[in-house]
This record gives C-alpha cells, sequence and structure tokens, in this order.
C-alpha cells in the first residue's frame, strides 16, 4: 500500500497551475458551487412545459421532507379514476393512513427476517442490512399495492396530516432504536431453541409498543367513516359506513392485478424478459410480492408512452438527485456539465453506474404527459410530490436524455406487453438479495 508523498504533492501542484483559466474555474467554483458553476441553460425551447400529449390533472401532492415519494406516486396515479369518475378533481387519499400501516408492516417483517437468520452472524451480509435501516420511510409500488389490497384507504379529509412528515428524520430514529433493541431479544430466543409460542407472544409485544409509536405520532386509523364531500359541479354528496377497505373497492377503479413492474436493468447477472422478486423485502407478509419484469430500456418509453396515449398516468422509479434543478422543474440529462468544468471525462454509462453502485432508485414521480415529434418522445410530463412552489406548479419537465439515464422503472397495463412477455409472468421469478439494485 503507498502513500502520498510530498514530491507528489509538488506536482499536483505544479500541474494546476498549467490549467487554463484555474483561477477563474476556482473562483466560480468557490462563490457558486459546482452544480451553478456547471449548469447548462435550462430556459429553451426544448424544456418549455407545452405537451402534445397531456393528461388532466389535479393539483400536485406534497410529502414535505418524508421518503414516501413511492407512496405518494402510487395514490397520486390510483386518485386520477376518483377525478374522472366521480369528478373529485382535487381529491387526495391519505397518506398517513398508509404510512401509518406501512410502518407496521415494515417492523413485523424486520422480526421475521431477523429470527429467519438468527443463526447467521451479525456482520453477515443479509443481517447487516436488515439492521442498518430496519423501519425506514422509503418503498416500492409493489409494497403501496400489498398495503392498499390488505387495508384500503381513506380521503385525507378523514385522517388528515396531524403528523409533520419534516419529522421523519426523528420516527426514524425512534424506530430503528427500539426495532434493533428487539432483534437483539428475538435472536436470543431463537438461538435458545425457546419455543414457536415464546416467539410469537414477544414479537406480538413488540408490535405492540410499535403501534403505539405509530398512533402517537400519525393518530389512530380510523375503521369506520363517512365520506362527504362536493363534486366539481358543486353537488354535495355523502357516503355513510363505510370501512377503509370497503371505500377502496367502491371508489377506486385501478384495478392493480392489471398492472406489472417493468424495470431496465442491464446488469450482466440480470436477463432481459426474466421475472425478478426481492423475498425479504415483500413489506406485507402473506401480501402481494414484489414483481419486476426486467426488459430492454427502449421497451420501457414505449410502454410508457403507449399507456399515456391510452388516457393512464405511469408510475416510474429514478434517480431524480441526478441532472436536477428542483426550483424549476428541470430534468435534463447532461444539465450538469462538470466534465467541462473540471476537465476532465465524467461519462459513465448505465450499466457501469448500476454495478458500481453510482445509480440508485432516489426517487419515484408519475408521468402524466408528453411532447412526441415524428413518433419520438422529446420530453415528459412528471407530476411530483413536492408542492406547487417547484417546478411548473408542482409540474416537472424531464428530456429524453435523462429520461433514458435515469428512468429505471415504469408501472403498466400487464396487457400493453408483448406475448412473450405476458407468458413470462407467469413463470416463477428469479429471487434477489435485500441489497440488489432493484431494491
Amino acid at each position: 500500500m503507498s502513500e502520498i508523498t510530498f514530491d507528489q504533492i509538488k506536482d499536483f501542484q505544479a500541474q494546476l497551475a498549467k490549467q487554463p483559466a484555474a483561477g477563474a474555474t476556482a473562483r466560480a467554483v468557490q462563490n457558486v458551487g459546482p452544480q451553478a458553476a456547471s449548469r447548462e441553460p435550462i430556459d429553451g425551447e426544448d424544456m418549455k412545459p407545452v405537451f402534445s400529449l397531456d393528461l388532466d390533472t389535479g393539483t400536485v401532492a406534497n410529502q414535505k421532507k418524508s421518503g414516501r415519494c413511492w407512496l405518494f406516486a402510487t395514490l397520486n396515479t390510483v386518485r386520477h379514476g376518483i377525478a374522472d369518475e366521480f369528478g373529485i378533481k382535487d381529491f387526495e387519499f391519505s397518506q398517513n393512513y398508509n404510512a401509518f400501516f406501512d410502518r407496521l408492516e415494515k417492523a413485523n417483517l424486520f422480526y421475521e427476517n431477523i429470527l429467519a437468520t438468527a443463526d447467521k452472524p451479525l456482520d453477515a451480509r443479509e443481517v447487516a442490512d436488515y439492521l442498518s435501516g430496519p423501519d425506514q420511510d422509503g418503498g416500492h409500488y409493489d409494497q403501496a399495492e400489498a398495503l392498499i389490497e390488505k387495508y384500503g384507504l381513506v380521503p385525507k379529509s378523514i385522517m388528515p396530516e396531524t403528523y409533520n412528515s419534516e419529522k421523519t428524520v426523528e420516527l426514524n430514529s425512534v424506530l430503528n432504536e427500539k426495532l434493533r433493541k428487539d432483534a437483539k431479544v428475538l435472536r436470543e430466543l431463537k438461538q435458545a431453541n425457546a419455543g414457536d409460542d415464546a416467539i410469537a407472544a414477544k414479537k406480538r409485544e413488540f408490535l405492540s409498543v410499535v403501534y403505539r409509536i405509530l398512533a402517537y405520532t400519525f393518530g389512530n386509523p380510523p375503521t369506520q367513516f363517512d365520506f362527504e364531500y362536493r363534486d366539481d359541479k358543486k353537488q354535495y354528496h355523502r357516503d355513510t359506513n363505510l370501512t377503509p377497505q370497503s371505500f377502496f373497492k367502491k371508489y377506486v377503479k385501478w384495478h392493480f392485478d392489471d398492472y406489472v413492474v417493468v424495470a431496465s436493468d442491464p446488469e450482466p447477472n440480470k436477463k432481459y424478459h426474466q421475472l425478478y422478486t426481492i423475498a425479504s423485502a415483500n413489506t406485507v407478509v402473506g401480501g402481494h410480492p414484489l414483481t419486476i419484469l426486467n426488459l430492454p430500456p427502449d421497451q420501457l418509453k414505449k410502454l410508457a408512452l403507449t399507456q399515456l396515449q391510452a388516457g393512464e398516468a405511469v408510475w416510474f422509479g429514478n434517480d431524480v438527485l441526478a441532472d436536477m434543478d428542483r426550483k424549476s422543474g428541470t430534468l435534463k440529462g447532461g444539465l450538469y456539465n462538470y466534465s467541462d468544468l473540471f476537465d476532465l471525462d465524467l461519462h459513465f454509462d448505465k450499466t457501469d453506474r448500476i454495478v458500481t453502485t453510482e445509480a440508485e432508485m432516489s426517487h419515484a414521480m408519475t408521468l402524466t404527459g408528453a411532447d412526441v415529434v415524428d413518433g419520438e418522445v422529446t420530453k415528459w410530463k412528471v407530476e411530483n410530490s413536492w408542492g406547487k412552489d417547484n417546478g411548473h406548479d408542482g409540474y416537472f419537465v424531464a428530456d429524453a436524455s435523462w429520461f433514458d439515464q435515469y428512468v429505471y422503472e415504469v408501472v403498466v397495463r400487464k396487457d400493453l406487453l408483448d406475448p412473450a412477455d405476458q407468458a413470462a409472468l407467469k413463470a416463477t421469478p428469479i429471487n434477489v438479495p435485500v441489497w440488489d439494485f432493484l431494491n
């Protein structure tokens, strides 16, 4: 192992002195930071929020500083049907209701995973991964589906966001500290062959405390309620004695079984036209499992556009942290030209970014429009969940290059797939570990 020498430092300084405009570059970076100093123009015609295909949608939601984008994007996609059928354009579901049960189910899954790996050392990769984040607020479309199918939905007016989602980090800290402590107890019981009944009783005791923490934080979820609203024509409606499950069945026309998550993961260990799952990340034990069909990247664009043309929004997973200007709502491939700024080659293709962990699925949003020129999409309209003060009243514009580089999965109707890919959905999925990129 070689050290850095002072002769090397002297050589580095000499090379820096030879850089053209080194002083001007340093001043720019130090005054405004690398992003602002390297940003390409964002006000051109190519990024104007005008689209040839534009679904009629309402006011955007606001997840604030929580990591619930996956849940917001799912509820945004589902709520469009209520707007169309019942005439409630700006209707919003209670994110708190589903977030409550998401955290409870994640605690249960964590306990199950800890018990299943009790014979492994704490530094085994699988166990360490479970312990690194026992109960966070991130997730997947399929996890939202499993929650909704089990617990139903309620209007935001019934269970408002009394819990400030900006305090999510504080809740994460409390839950994770408790669950890690619980894990020690459950591992010891399992290793001591305490018996299934004793272990189940202890797990139930732990879950009861988790429920109490969540009730203090989110509020106790309703089991029955009346739904009152005025539609877009100002007509009054009142529906009584609903449960979250009956409300979901009556008002939501989105049939989850009709849709599938389609990813494009080019890693060498992945096959296209192959079904994958992540069993250890199936949040709702016994519920809908994570099911991901891996297809070539051109299929993601084709399927997303076809679904939009059929009048349906598209949930999609992406890396919003890359080439994004939050305030203007710009998602543009190559937006930050660090290569020119620092005089180096930072080109990294999608496969290399994934296998080296440079790439990540950091966000979920909804496609609600596209600009199609000569059959090709030049830009996409994106419904975000960061409130109306970002972008164009909360909507972002993504160019074709950004989609190609940073969109990793979309949720589309199964009947839009080619017959061979529809048949692939019937195959037994390949299970990948919890640390896989698809998670």
